[in-house]
This record gives structure tokens, C-alpha cells and sequence, in this order.
């Protein structure tokens, strides 16, 4: 597999020169230099689109700190801090649900992204070889899946008729596979270069050996954009609970523990009083709220710096190439 390696390795070698190289190249002919107004419509835009994004995430955090008299003086989300406090974090933390809740959805999505991903991946890869056994065929019927399904009824009765009904599973493989991704990678795994797979059949390797030593390895950016929209998809995910475990609490992910106290005003499940145990009394219940979105959100944000530098390669490339 010498062969392989080497190449691997000039294209890797030769990669960053090839983006240098075009980061010299003079601005095109026929497009113009961009104008004084020009730049600042495109600076208040995006100063605009900064703070849609910013001010509710500040809200949210704010409130979760907020005393009760801040909130009350307030009127509901506080701006500006006021009286801060992390007893709202405490209460929440405190109660075994949410901690349980918290658990379930880390294993939901870990579980449930390597499962997405490990289907996807083989499956974009066979559609991506063109000598592969009726990939023309199942290409299309992937495609018309995307418009064309049975629904949420017939859904629900295929689930519950294989005894999904109260399982893990349930809450992960109706939602496993996204032909739109599998349509990226597909796009992304056609494109890569015909003599790496050449090389390497020449060397003996098979096609497990061309995956897993030549497309993934050549194929990051947009393997990990998409275990990113798997894992999010997951980490969000709050409707296949309603439908196939909508009683048993200690199997609700944090999504549907969420819904549960801020959409429908309840306290959480299997909490005392209705509420966070005697603590509730004590804290403002939408400063609790708000404490529990955060929690939503952390992992989001923990995990997607990681991922962004990706996404032009990964989604564009992919959407472009093939």
C-alpha cells in the first residue's frame, strides 16, 4: 500500500500550495471593485444579522441569572443583568430528571449519529461507484423518497406494528437516514480522484480497503458537516417521543423534558410539588426555563467550533462537485 501513502501524501502536500496560490490571484476582469456604500450595506447587514443571533441568546442567559424581583421588575426576559444568581442552575441540576434526561440525550445522539452516519456513508459510497449493482435504480428511489413517503400514520403503525413502542430504538431509527445527506456525501465521494482508487486497486485493496483508506480520509470536511447535522438533529429531536414514549418520563431526553415544563407550564417529571422539589418556591419559574434552554444549548456550542471551519468545504464542495 506504499502507493497510496505516497499519494495521500503529495496531496496533501500540494493542497496548501494550491490554495496560496489562488489567494494570489488578481480579482476577475469583469467583476468590480467593491464601492464605499457597497461595504457598508454589507457591514450594517451583517451587524444586523449579528445581533438577531446575539440579543435572544443574551436574553435567555441573562434571565436564567435573574433574581425573582429582577424578573418581576423585568415583566417577563430580562435585558440587562440584575441581581444575578446561579441558584436557578442549582435547582435544576439538583433534580435527578434532569440529570437523567441529560444522560438519555448525550446516548441519543452518540448512538444515533454513529448509526446515521455509518449507513450514510455506505450507502453514498456504493451510490457514488458506477459500476455498483443498480445504483442507477436505487439512486432513484432514494430521490423520489425525498417528495413522495407514506406519512406520520403509517409511520407510527409500522413502529409500533415491530414492537417499537416504549424502545430505544424507536427514538432513533425512524429518523436515521436523510437522503439529502446521503445525496452530499454521494456528490462529494464521486469526485474524488479516480487514480487514488486506481492506485489503490492496483495494490489489491477492495472497496472496504478504498473507503476507509482513501474516501474518508480525503473526505473530512464533509463527514464531519454532516455528523454534525445528524448530532443536532438528534440532540433536538423531541417528536418521536411524543409518539412511541410519551409515559415513561425516565426515557425522556432533555428536549422533551424541556417541552414538557415550558411549553405546557408543567413542572418536571417526577419532581415534587410539581416543580424542582421545596427549591422551586424559591426561584423564578422562567428564569428555571431559561436555565434549561441554556443547558440545551451548551453542547451545540461546545461542539460546533470544532465543525465550522468545515462547512464551506464540506457543503459547497459537495453541492458543486459531481
Amino acid at each position: 500500500m506504499l502507493t497510496i501513502e505516497r499519494t495521500l501524501e503529495a496531496a496533501d502536500t500540494l493542497a496548501p500550495q494550491a490554495v496560496r496560490k489562488k489567494k494570489r490571484n488578481p480579482r476577475p476582469a469583469w467583476e468590480e471593485p467593491p464601492t464605499v456604500g457597497g461595504e457598508a450595506v454589507k457591514g450594517l447587514t451583517l451587524g444586523v444579522v449579528l445581533l438577531v443571533m446575539v440579543v435572544p441568546l443574551w436574553i435567555i442567559v441573562v434571565t436564567s441569572l435573574s433574581t425573582q424581583g429582577a424578573v418581576n421588575r423585568a415583566g417577563g426576559l430580562v435585558l440587562w443583568p440584575d441581581g444575578l444568581t446561579f441558584e436557578a442552575y442549582r435547582v435544576m441540576l439538583g433534580d435527578t430528571t434532569v440529570r437523567t434526561a441529560l444522560l438519555v440525550s448525550l446516548g441519543i445522539t452518540a448512538v444515533g449519529t454513529l448509526v446515521s452516519m455509518a449507513v450514510s456513508v455506505m450507502c453514498a459510497y456504493g451510490l457514488s461507484r458506477s459500476r455498483s449493482f443498480a445504483h442507477r435504480f436505487l439512486l432513484t428511489l432514494l430521490i423520489v423518497t425525498m417528495f413522495v413517503n407514506g406519512g406520520l400514520i403509517p409511520t407510527f403503525l409500522v413502529v409500533t406494528g415491530l414492537g417499537g413502542y416504549g424502545q430505544w430504538w424507536s427514538l432513533i431509527l425512524p429518523s436515521a437516514i436523510s437522503v439529502f445527506n446521503i445525496l452530499i456525501l454521494r456528490s462529494f465521494y464521486s469526485s474524488t480522484s479516480a487514480d487514488l482508487i486506481e492506485a489503490a486497486r492496483i495494490d489489491g485493496a477492495g472497496d472496504w480497503r478504498i473507503l476507509w483508506s482513501i474516501v474518508l480520509p480525503t473526505s473530512r470536511a464533509v463527514t464531519a458537516v454532516m455528523a454534525l447535522f445528524y448530532g443536532v438533529g438528534y440532540w433536538n429531536s423531541f417528536f418521536n417521543v411524543m409518539l412511541y414514549m410519551p409515559t415513561d418520563s425516565e426515557k425522556w431526553p432533555l428536549q422533551y423534558v424541556l417541552y414538557t415544563y415550558v411549553n405546557r407550564g408543567n413542572g418536571m417529571p417526577g419532581s415534587v410539588n410539581s416543580g424542582f422539589g421545596t427549591a422551586f418556591s424559591q426561584t423564578a419559574p422562567l428564569s428555571l426555563q431559561m436555565a434549561v434552554v441554556v443547558l440545551t444549548l451548551v453542547p451545540l456550542l461546545i461542539v460546533y467550533p470544532f465543525v465550522q471551519k468545515h462547512f464551506r468545504t464540506g457543503v459547497l464542495t459537495g453541492a458543486i462537485k459531481g
